[in-house]
C-alpha cells in the first residue's frame, strides 16, 4: 500500500499540503488483533470509572519546577524538597526555550546518585506544558546487537519531537447518550461470537445522532476509555474517535476519574471543526513503515513467529520523507513544531560515536532539548584510548570537550537531614501511609546518608561499611513497612478507610479532596523492614566477613541439594 504522504500528485502552494498520516485502519490499528466480547465494566461502565488502582511512580509527584514569578524557586514546592538553585537555574532555561534560544545547547545535570537529577529533567518538561514530549533513557541502551547506536539515540531524538497538526475536518461531536456493541455469529462457525458493528448516539445542542460505526472503531473506544457521559468526536473521513472529556451536566455525580468536564458541543452533531493532533515524529515513522498485513490467522501467527519481536531500524530514506512533509505541513502554517525533553541518564557510559552524533543533532532545526545527566567527576571518555585499552583520555564528567562547550551545567546537591526528612514524608503521602514521628526520623537518618554510631568502619578507606544508606534505599523501604504494619495490625494494604486521618504528612489531592492513608507505620516496622532489605554498606559488609571456606560449603550444598 503506498504511504499516503510520500505519493500524493503535486499541488500548488495555496493548497494545504498532503496528509502526513495513513489511512487510520492500517496506519494505527494492529493488524493482528482480535475481537473482545463484550465491553469490560472498567473502562466502558455508565459513569466511566475503573476499578484499576492508578499506580505510583517513582516521580508521579513532580508536578514543576515550583517556580515563582519573580524566577525565585520556593524551598519546597512542585513535588520538590531543596535543590533551590538547580532549580532556579532550569527555569531559567525553561525561559530560554520558550523565547527560542536554547538552539544548538544542551543541559548537564552533574550531581551525587540520588539528588533528583531525573526528577530535575521531569519538572522542567512539566513547565513547558502538558503536550511537551518527554523521554528518558540510558546511555547503556544504545549498546545493541540488533540496532547501531546512532539509530538507537535518532529513535529517541524522534520520540521526544512532537508535532501539532490543526485540520479543518468533517467530524460527528457530541456527548454519548448511548453505546451498544452488536455482536454476530463467528464467520467461520463455532460458539465464538464476533463483533459486527458498534452503535453510538451523540446528543448536542441542537439534536442527536445514531452512528454505526465499523468494528475497527471499538479498539479505539476501549483506548480512549469512552462511556455514557462522556464528551467525543469521530472523524467522519478516518473514523478516528477522540475523548474531548466527561460532560459538564455530570458535575454532581462522584466520579473521580474524570479529568475535565466539558459543555455539550454546541450546533449540529455532524459539522465541521478544527481538530489539533499531536504526535511525534517517531509516531509518523513507524506510521508509514509498518506492514499492512492481514487479520487472518495466517497473518497473526506469522507476527508471532521466530523474528517477529527483533527490533529492526527505521531507514535514514523514510525519516527524510518524513522530515520533507513535515516541512511541508510547517511551511503552510497546518502544523507547528513542539520540541520535548530528552534525558540521556548515565551519559559518561556513551562513546565518541555517540557523542559525534549528539553534536551533529544538536545543530539540527528540529532538535529536542537534550538534558544529559551524570554522578561522575573526572571519568575515563569512553572509545578514546586504543583497542588494547591504552591511552584513555580522562575528561571532566567523561564527555568531550567540543560536546561540553555547548553545554549549561547545572550542579545537584546532596540532600541534608532537615530536605531528607521533607522528602520521605512526601514520598509517604504519595504512596498513601501516615509515619509515626519516630519512623519518619529513622528513615530521614538513612535517607541522608548519616552513618549510624557503631557502624564497621572500612580499614583500608575509613569509610563506614555499616549503617550507611541512601535516599533510595529509605524510600523504597516505606512499601514493605507498610506491608509489616498491616501485618502486625491485621489489617489488609488494599483497604481503605472513609474516614480521614489527621496526619502531618497528608497532602491534598489533584482535586483538593484530602488524601486517606492506608496505613499507619510505626518505628518497629521501619526497623523489620530495615533487617530484611540491607542497605549496601551493611551488605558489603557482611560480604567481607565471608571466608572462601563459607563460600566453598555453600556451593558444595547446592550442587549436592
Amino acid at each position: 500500500m503506498p504511504h499516503a504522504c510520500f505519493h500524493s500528485p503535486s499541488r500548488s502552494s495555496s493548497v494545504p499540503p498532503p496528509p502526513l498520516f495513513l489511512p487510520f485502519s492500517s496506519a494505527f490499528r494492529p493488524s493482528h488483533s482480535l475481537p473482545i466480547q463484550g465491553i469490560p465494566s472498567s473502562s466502558m461502565s455508565a459513569n466511566g470509572t475503573s476499578s484499576a488502582p492508578s499506580r505510583v511512580s517513582a516521580h508521579s509527584h513532580i508536578r514543576g519546577l515550583g517556580i515563582r514569578e519573580d524566577g525565585t524557586a520556593e524551598h519546597q514546592a512542585g513535588g520538590f524538597v531543596g535543590q533551590t538553585a538547580a532549580r532556579e537555574a532550569l527555569g531559567l532555561i525553561v525561559d530560554l526555550i520558550r523565547a527560542r534560544r536554547m538552539a544548538g545547547r544542551a543541559v548537564l545535570l552533574a550531581g551525587p546518585p540520588g539528588s533528583g537529577k531525573t526528577a530535575l529533567a521531569l519538572g522542567m518538561a512539566r513547565e513547558l506544558g502538558p503536550k511537551v514530549p518527554f523521554c528518558a533513557m540510558v546511555a547503556s541502551e544504545v549498546y545493541s546487537a540488533e540496532v547501531s547506536k546512532t539509530a538507537v539515540l535518532a529513535e529517541y531524538f524522534r520520540r521526544t519531537i512532537g508535532l501539532r497538526i490543526k485540520e479543518n475536518k468533517e467530524v460527528f461531536e457530541g456527548e454519548v447518550t448511548e453505546l451498544t456493541v452488536d455482536e454476530a455469529d463467528a464467520p467461520h462457525g463455532g460458539y465464538g461470537r464476533t463483533i459486527a458493528a458498534v452503535l453510538v448516539t451523540l446528543r448536542s445542542a441542537r439534536g442527536t445522532k445514531t452512528l454505526k460505526l465499523d468494528a475497527s472503531a471499538y479498539e479505539q473506544l476501549q483506548k480512549e476509555r469512552v462511556a455514557v457521559g462522556d464528551v467525543i468526536y469521530i472523524e467522519a473521513q478516518s473514523g478516528t474517535v477522540r475523548r474531548v472529556g466527561r460532560s459538564d451536566a455530570l458535575v454532581g455525580e462522584a466520579d473521580l476519574e474524570a479529568d475535565t468536564y466539558v459543555p455539550i458541543p454546541k450546533g449540529d452533531v455532524h459539522k465541521r471543526r478544527q481538530v489539533v493532533q499531536d504526535v511525534t515524529l517517531h509516531d509518523l515513522d513507524q506510521a508509514n513503515a509498518k506492514p499492512t498485513g492481514g487479520q487472518d490467522l495466517a497473518a497473526m501467527m506469522a507476527a508471532l513467529g521466530p523474528g517477529a519481536a527483533r527490533r529492526t531500524e527505521v531507514t535514514a530514506k523514510l525519516r527524510r520523507e518524513v522530515d520533507r512533509a513535515v516541512d511541508k505541513h510547517l511551511q503552510s502554517g497546518v502544523a507547528e513544531l513542539a520540541p520535548g525533553v530528552l534525558l540521556i541518564d548515565e551519559a559518561h557510559a556513551l562513546d565518541l560515536e555517540c557523542f559525534a552524533y549528539l553534536n551533529r543533532a544538536l545543530e539540527s532545526p528540529m532538535a529536542p532539548v537534550v538534558v544529559l545527566a551524570t554522578n561522575r567527576g573526572w571519568a575515563p571518555l569512553r572509545g578514546s584510548g586504543t583497542p588494547g585499552g591504552a591511552h584513555v583520555v580522562r575528561s571532566p564528567h567523561g564527555l568531550p570537550p567540543d560536546l561540553l562547550d555547548r553545554m549549561v551545567v547545572v550542579h545537584t546537591a546532596p540532600y541534608g537531614l532537615a530536605d531528607a526528612g521533607a522528602i520521605v514524608a512526601q514520598r509517604a503521602a504519595a504512596e498513601r501511609v501516615s509515619l509515626s514521628p519516630e519512623a519518619r526520623a529513622w528513615l530521614a537518618e538513612r535517607a541522608s546518608g548519616v552513618p549510624v554510631p557503631g557502624g564497621a568502619v572500612d580499614s583500608a578507606t575509613g569509610v563506614a561499611m555499616s549503617g550507611t544508606a541512601s535516599l533510595r534505599y529509605a524510600l523504597q523501604l516505606l512499601a514493605p513497612a507498610a506491608i509489616l504494619a498491616s501485618v502486625r495490625l491485621g489489617t489488609t494494604p488494599a483497604a481503605t478507610d472513609d474516614t480521614p486521618v489527621a496526619d502531618s504528612n497528608a497532602e491534598a489531592s489533584a482535586d483538593g479532596a484530602p488524601v486517606v492513608p492506608l496505613q499507619t507505620i510505626d518505628l518497629c516496622d521501619v526497623e523489620e523492614a530495615g533487617m530484611l532489605f540491607l542497605d549496601p554498606g551493611r551488605s558489603a559488609a557482611a560480604a567481607a566477613s565471608w571466608t572462601p571456606a563459607d563460600v566453598e560449603m555453600q556451593v558444595a550444598s547446592t550442587a549436592s541439594g
